[in-house]
């Protein structure tokens, strides 16, 4: 069992497949994209089996795949079905933009994939457009569907940025009145690929008290342990709602998560700018032990917030995408 300096048990892996994505959101990187990594320098698929199987040994139970999009790597269902057949978490979810999704949605029920986190910003089909910076919308709702029709289990994630979809939280909440689904409103963060960072209108606060303008009798619910969103029930919705404190980081205190970025670099927080080249280890033929050490040795000198992450990196502020890291 991995369990940090801090005290808090980590049981979660977010791993990024690939740093590529198809969609260039304006929250996420430039309009060109981004320099994408040599595919030689990407963990391999028999690499992320090996380090899977550590993580497994060491604890981790949890296991989501995120990107860059997951889909866009050729080989992510046939590593998907591997991992399921292994049996070594209890839970297998994946972060999707949804646009490759659909022709794989009935595989991934047959395989027992617990969750889907879906990004989807705006329900708008031309502020989708220009958020995206794609022509991409009539797909993303085609996976939206089958998830319901497969009934597996799915959570809406939007980032509101003001000027953009400040006008949509209203709409994306009522998503959660006729599907039994999650939405979940995360801040604005400065992961952008250029570091521009502002100050936010629309953080936890305001995004709550916009939904409670609307909707009243907005009640507080139990959140789940080690819940990043706090989260709320409309009376006679089928669904929840949630916020994502992602910039305020609130939830800090009680992280259980740590990323593998598709370089192999293991991130024990969101804001570090990474702990341990766990590739480079592999590709110098290290021993499974001594790769454990190593992850062990970086779980035991984490930053105890997000804020003590980011101080912690000194002269290299965050500028980096989050395709880069994993959504």
């Amino acid at each position: 069992m991995l369990i940090d300096n801090h005290g808090r048990t980590i049981n979660y892996l977010r791993l990024a497949v690939t740093d590529r994505c198809n969609l260039r959101c304006l929250y996420c990187m430039p309009a060109e994209g981004l320099n994408w990594v040599p595919r030689k320098d990407l963990l391999s698929y028999e690499e992320i089996m090996r380090l899977l199987n550590i993580f497994h040994k060491l604890g981790i139970t949890k296991l989501r795949f995120t990107g860059g999009e997951p889909f866009l790597r050729k080989d992510f269902v046939a590593l998907l079905e591997e991992v399921s057949a292994k049996n070594w978490f209890e839970q297998i979810s994946i972060t999707t933009n949804g646009t490759l999704t659909a022709p794989h949605v009935e595989r991934m029920k047959e395989i027992g994939i617990h969750s889907v986190n879906l990004s989807l910003d705006t329900i708008d089909k031309k502020k989708f457009n220009a958020m995206t910076r794609r022509n991409d919308y009539d797909e993303v709702m085609r996976t939206f569907d089958l998830l319901l029709k497969y009934n597996i289990q799915t959570k809406v994630n939007a980032v509101i940025v003001e000027g953009q979809n400040d006008e949509d939280i209203i709409p994306l909440v009522s998503l959660s009145k006729h599907y039994p689904i999650d939405v979940r409103f995360i801040e604005e963060m400065p992961f952008n690929g250029v570091g521009a960072r502002h100050a936010i209108k629309w953080n936890f606060k305001s995004i709550i008290e916009e939904i409670r303008n609307h909707f009243p009798d907005l009640a507080k619910i139990t959140d789940g342990e080690n819940s990043t969103s706090m989260n709320y029930h409309i009376p006679g919705h089928q669904g929840n709602v949630g916020v994502i404190a992602a910039w305020s980081r609130s939830f800090c205190g009680s992280c259980n998560r740590i990323r593998l970025t598709p370089k192999g670099t293991m991130k024990t927080c969101l804001y570090d700018n990474g702990k341990v080249d766990l590739l480079s280890m592999l590709r110098e033929g290290l021993s499974e032990d001594l790769i454990a050490e190593g992850i062990t040795h970086a779980v035991n000198h984490r930053a105890k917030d997000g804020f003590e992450a980011e101080v912690l990196r000194n002269q290299n502020p965050v500028s980096e995408s989050m395709a880069t890291i994993g959504g």
